[in-house]
């Protein structure tokens, strides 16, 4: 769901900047008064994998689509709402700036389809009421289901309200919506069953991690912190660095609707905001649409799993660091 900056206008754009902006404001206040500083490593090696995985498409059958995992319920529900959501922002920020991934102008609708209703929306409305009354395996896999699902729905839904507002494409709302919300149906699924093996691998090696975990819950894992954390680490380089040589080559949900609509995946935009996002995109853009420059040889695609996800661990290490993030709170 990625979207290109063709698909909204400098106004719609600036208005989900400005309500993404407000979001993460709110997040760095609440995690400013956190005090668990695993979760500083956790974000990191979290946000690395979600970024990985979202390298690999996988085909939706009978359909010439694919989709990836998202992300969000997955951060939310390891890392919390507010964690989760600044961690999202570190992946597709880093995914527009370095690889040219979704538009420039359009990140802040970016954010808030993608980021904001997994992270909050999955977290506070389903992850938290399922879990208050005691975690198990069976919630965590109905929880990532539910919420994976709805929260797709709802991003996707938002992408054809902001296309409809900025009134750039010839897209007619209807007809967007319906080839829209079915398909990212099918990808919600899919994305609950791979969030839900994540966290129930979690659950196993060390529950503690979980959002809403409490001492009356499972309280031993099979691993330790750091083992599990490692694990968590090699898989992203396992995935990104390796399996995204092998993902889907069908066009995602979003260009797959477009396509269907007006028979290419590709939609035109002129203006000097369109060009000036693209000049800074294409100045920043080390390793487009994952790969080196001027080549499609697969070894471009591993190195761009690998190199993303160390920025995209560095870069949240960074931003614990500078806004001070999980001090432990000295005692009176």
């Amino acid at each position: 769901m990625h979207m290109a900056d063709a698909l909204v206008t400098p106004v719609v754009a600036g208005t989900m900047y400005l309500c993404s902006a407000a979001a993460a404001g709110y997040s760095i206040k609440k995690v400013r008064m956190e005090s668990d500083d695993k979760k500083i490593p956790l974000m990191g090696v979290m946000g690395a994998f979600v970024f990985a995985a979202q390298m690999i498409n996988f085909t939706i059958p009978g359909t010439g689509s694919s989709g990836h995992l998202c992300g969000g319920m997955l951060l939310s529900a390891l890392l919390g709402p507010y964690a989760g959501f600044l961690t999202m922002i570190g992946v597709l920020l880093i995914q527009c700036l370095l690889f040219a991934d979704g538009g420039l102008l359009a990140l802040g609708c970016n954010i808030w389809n993608m980021a904001f209703y997994g992270c909050f929306l999955g977290a506070l409305l389903i992850w938290k009421p399922m879990m208050k009354t005691g975690m198990s395996k069976k919630k965590i896999i109905t929880a990532s289901i539910l919420g994976c699902v709805l929260t797709l729905q709802l991003g996707a839904f938002s992408v054809t309200l902001e296309t409809l507002a900025s009134g750039v494409t010839e897209l007619p709302f209807a007809a967007f919506a319906a080839v829209m919300q079915p398909i990212h149906l099918a990808i919600g699924v899919v994305e609950g069953l791979i969030t839900a093996a994540v966290l129930v691998f979690v659950y196993e090696a060390r529950p503690e991690l979980m959002f809403c975990h409490t001492s009356a819950d499972r309280a031993e894992g099979c691993f330790s912190f750091r083992k599990t954390l490692a694990i968590l680490a090699a898989a992203a380089a396992v995935i990104g660095g390796g399996l995204s040589c092998f993902a889907s080559s069908n066009p995602d949900g979003l260009e797959w609707s477009i396509a269907k609509l007006t028979g290419s995946t590709e939609l035109a935009s002129s203006g000097g905001v369109y060009e000036a996002a693209d000049s800074i995109q294409q100045a920043t853009a080390l390793l487009p649409d994952y790969a080196f420059k001027s080549s499609e040889s697969a070894l471009g695609t591993a190195c761009s799993g690998l190199i993303g996800g160390v920025v995209v661990i560095a870069l949240c290490v960074l931003v614990c660091c500078a806004f001070k993030f999980f001090r432990k709170k000295k005692s009176a």
